[in-house]
């Protein structure tokens, strides 16, 4: 599914990509496009957009009733923490597409001490994993092994990470805030239209397997409007973790019940996978723009560095005075997005097997040295550009922001990879399994199907984390909370998240427009630059193809959930993106 979606998205080899059936690869099943987090949709006229406001407190995610779940935690007397892990699990319940316990992530927390920090809960690839594990005999690479099979599964981190951050800085016991998750998947919630949507998108894989079609499946037939979901194994397997905490997952029955159906299935997860997982702690990318430090991920994410690599790069031109969309502010923006976009791609992996040259990629001579070879009045061919694309990232994840009255942020982005997963669960442990396996490289040096030469820092390793696109990002000015964002949409997540800055720094506009503003995106190949309707008018479109852009327009992408602390009037500015019409801002 992700790589045929990105084909559509970047390549532009079917203009009707996103008019429903989108195929999926692998899979017989055909998904609708406002299944997907590219959703399409109207733009209308951003400008008019207006953000939730809020004076002690905000949470923004992509589902009503998690939103209401985390801010009802701040309420109660909890904290950011608390409240991002209750949203983290309640996603897992009402948003499974994309919301889980099956995958992993990242968040990036900002303390109101002062402290910035970085919490890598990504998986990991089995202990058995194999760099030729998803070639054939001859060496070619095998479709769906590594998205449709157990063998796409790694290790699941989102539980041990969301307890990790709750022990060392919630204030509340775990069971707690996972008590309205649990009692989502035991007592079910009502449809509404968007959930609906999601969940028909893969009805046909989910008939292929009792157990999922048991759950995702009402009676054999797909779930309508209106009707409730109650997901009584997930209630269990949460309960379980509520009382026993990470050990529950990893060390007992969980464990055992994944690894015994990964068997049976021809996979090569055991329970010593679990057993041996791990998070880390770490500090966060951060860089200096416009007097603001952006805090954001660090490796195995590439997010935070190339977010940081782009906004040296574009420093000292005057963005603010070109104008949003203008020629001159995206013939410079696309030329920072090739180059940051080729370094991502060559020099970045899992840093626990990887040496990442971080410190050259954000350093001034480094960024002069690429403004140097950034012509005024042209394009620059991409084939010009050096470097060594890696694989494309599934754009089924979740973003989710929270702030509180005591200055605490958090902004999280976790994931399954494609929706859904593969689609399948393990025995009756409610929960979805990822694919994130598809994240390595299935084969270096070697063209996929769309003739992208993928790198050898991302190769498959046993133990090893698949380099990611997720970039849970936190502004500050001076040492202040001032901005919480992020986004799904696989590499689009970085110019996401990079646009939805600019937008309020350089622009000038408010959290809601910030986020709704029709988007743009380059990652150096293929050397087309997309955009959503609405971004080019009609002077800026013919004057940047003179300079040598060529242009596909996508009906939409993405999904950032932002919050803004308006320095004027000191309120919360929340926004749900209008792309992720089931989300919410809320706050008090």
């Amino acid at each position: 599914m992700r790589r045929s979606v990105l084909a559509a998205l970047l390549f532009g080899l079917a203009a009707t990509a996103f008019a429903p059936p989108l195929l999926a690869r692998g899979t017989d099943n055909n998904i609708p496009a406002e299944a997907l987090d590219v959703t399409a949709h109207a733009h209308g006229d951003f400008r008019d957009a207006k953000p939730v406001t809020a004076r002690r407190a905000m949470v923004v995610s992509a589902q009503h009733l998690a939103t209401r779940v985390g801010v009802d935690i701040l309420k109660r007397g909890g904290n950011a923490i608390d409240a991002a892990v209750a949203v983290g699990y309640a996603l897992a319940v009402v948003h499974p597409c994309c919301g889980n316990i099956g995958g992993g992530g990242f968040m990036t927390i900002h303390l109101a001490d002062g402290r910035n920090l970085f919490l890598n809960f990504r998986e990991k690839a089995p202990l058995k994993a194999t760099p030729t594990m998803f070639q054939d005999e001859n060496g070619n690479v095998v479709p769906g092994r590594s998205t449709d099979t157990y063998l796409a599964v790694g290790v699941p981190g989102t539980v041990m990470g969301l307890n990790e951050a709750q022990k060392k800085y919630g204030t509340m016991p775990l069971a707690r805030v996972m008590a309205p998750a649990i009692a989502l998947a035991r007592d079910g919630y009502v449809l509404t239209p968007g959930d609906v949507k999601i969940l028909s998108a893969r009805s046909d894989d989910f008939a292929k397997h009792p157990n999922a079609a048991a759950i995702f499946l009402n009676k054999g037939k797909p779930w309508q409007v209106g009707e409730r979901l109650v997901q009584a194994n997930l209630a269990k397997t949460l309960t379980a973790i509520a009382r026993g905490g990470s050990d529950a997952f990893y060390k007992g029955a969980i464990a055992k019940d994944v690894a015994a159906a990964s068997e049976r299935n021809g996979g090569i997860l055991s329970v010593e996978d679990f057993a041996r997982y791990t998070v880390t702690w770490s500090n966060p990318v951060t860089c200096s723009y416009r007097g603001y430090l952006v805090v954001s991920a660090p490796p195995p994410s590439s997010g935070g560095t190339t977010i940081c690599e782009i906004l040296q790069i574009i420093a000292p031109y005057p963005i603010a005075k070109w104008g949003y969309a203008s020629t001159e502010a995206t013939h410079y923006l696309v030329e920072a997005e090739r180059h940051a976009f080729a370094d991502r791609n060559t020099y970045l992996g899992d840093p626990a097997f990887v040496d990442n040259p971080g410190r050259f990629l954000l350093s001034p001579a480094h960024a002069e040295k690429i403004r140097t070879q950034i012509k005024p009045d042209r394009a620059t061919p991409s084939s010009e550009v050096k470097g060594n694309l890696g694989p494309d990232e599934g754009h089924h994840t979740t973003h989710y922001s929270v702030v509180d009255a005591g200055g605490n942020a958090v902004s999280v982005t976790y994931t399954i990879n494609y929706l859904f997963g593969i689609a399948q669960v393990a025995g009756n442990t409610g929960f979805l399994l990822n694919n994130e396996m598809d994240d390595f490289t299935a084969k270096p040096g070697v063209p996929n199907s769309f003739g992208l030469v993928q790198g050898d820092a991302n190769k498959v390793e046993g133990g090893k984390r698949p380099l990611s696109s997720m970039s849970p990002t936190i502004v500050l000015d001076k040492g202040k909370l001032f901005m919480v964002t992020g986004s799904p949409g696989g590499s689009t997540i970085i110019t996401t998240t990079l646009q939805s800055i600019l937008n309020v720094v350089d622009f000038g506009m408010n959290m809601q427009q910030a986020v709704d503003a029709p988007r743009m995106h380059h990652q150096w190949l293929p050397d087309v630059v997309m955009v959503e309707p609405g971004y080019l008018s009609p002077a800026t479109k013919p004057a940047l193809e003179k300079m040598g852009y060529r242009f596909h327009e996508v009906p939409a992408w993405g999904a950032d959930e932002a919050i803004l602390r308006n320095p004027k009037t000191g309120m919360l500015e929340g926004a749900n993106d209008r792309r992720r019409p089931a989300g919410l801002a809320a706050g008090y």
